[in-house]
């Protein structure tokens, strides 16, 4: 039975789409954009995330790691990576969810299974089902059987994608896709590799490919003051989106913030914060100008 690895399931969600929903967000992504605020979403492996200040120091993590990989330190325990085989073990003992672990191997009926309970909000609100990431395409074989067993349960179905994918798989999932929330970080393929550690040829290409299916799409773009926030790159972001196939676009501008920090620290990862700044009011009303002088809403947030 395929499985794929599911690192969250939010429910009484509101922002991802139309009514209350649920979102499944599959672990890995072939993006890794400097500013990730899901920082545990980009590998497709299982994670250990550890949180120091949960910690209370009681050793039954170390009495129970079957290959000594856990010691005990002033500021909390320390994990040997090159012994650690990220079995658990010490995730399911730690008695205030100091240690946690990112990535649960999850089937279709496993999924499905959750999504049911939420049917009643569904159907109370106008809500549905999000597939989000992570990137929830480069795991298409399980995400095209979901669409197709909510499909036939009659359930809202949108999928949060940065379309960085080939061009047949995402037409694949727009045949049984209500909605995409698609993601575009910046014009300039150069800049967007820097930043992201991928050119954005694919993502501009299907983009113009789902608008001209009909494909009913709402545009997030994430503003990172600095790096995306130039005059320069919102003209030329505001003239494609113009362009684009259908009807004029929705767009969801959404200012960087720094929650994902505490991720990468109970990671055990670096983190360049200082490099990344939330754009001031000014920046962002005169960036929904633009938009609107191209005649596209553009909203903050959402």
């Amino acid at each position: 039975m395929a499985e794929s690895l599911i690192f969250d399931i939010k429910r009484y969600a509101i922002n991802d789409g139309p009514g209350i929903r649920i979102v499944i967000f599959f672990k890995g992504c072939n993006l890794n954009c400097a500013w990730c605020h899901n920082p545990e979403s980009i590998s497709g492996e299982v994670e250990k995330m550890y949180s120091a200040a949960k910690c209370i120091r009681c050793g039954s993590c170390i009495l129970v790691c079957p290959v000594n990989a856990i010691t005990m330190s002033s500021q909390g325990i320390i994990t040997d990576q090159k012994l650690c085989k990220v079995c658990g073990e010490c995730s399911k003992i730690c008695p205030t969810n100091a240690i946690q672990m990112s990535g649960k191997a999850m089937s279709v009926p496993e999924i499905i299974h959750e999504i049911e309970k939420e049917r009643i909000f569904f159907d109370q609100s106008g809500g549905g089902v999000t597939f989000s990431g992570g990137e929830p395409l480069i795991h298409s074989k399980i995400l095209i059987e979901l669409l197709d067993e909510c499909g036939k349960r009659g359930f809202h179905l949108a999928v949060d994608t940065a379309g960085n994918v080939n061009t047949n798989v995402i037409l694949e999932v727009a045949k049984r896709t209500d909605l995409f929330l698609y993601d575009l970080k910046m014009m300039d393929t150069r800049l967007h590799r820097k930043w992201t550690h991928s050119g954005n040829e694919k993502i501009l290409h299907n983009l113009k490919i789902i608008a001209e299916s009909g494909a009913e799409i709402i545009i997030r773009i994430p503003l990172i003051d600095g790096i995306n926030t130039s005059l320069e790159n919102i003209e030329r972001t505001a003239r494609f989106i113009a362009e684009l196939a259908g009807n004029k676009k929705e767009v969801h501008l959404l200012p960087y913030h720094s929650i994902a920090q505490n991720k990468f620290i109970k990671l055990g990862k670096p983190g360049n914060f200082e490099k990344f700044q939330e754009p001031d009011k000014s920046i962002l009303s005169t960036i929904v100008s633009i938009f609107t002088q191209y005649g596209i809403v553009a909203s903050i947030g959402g």
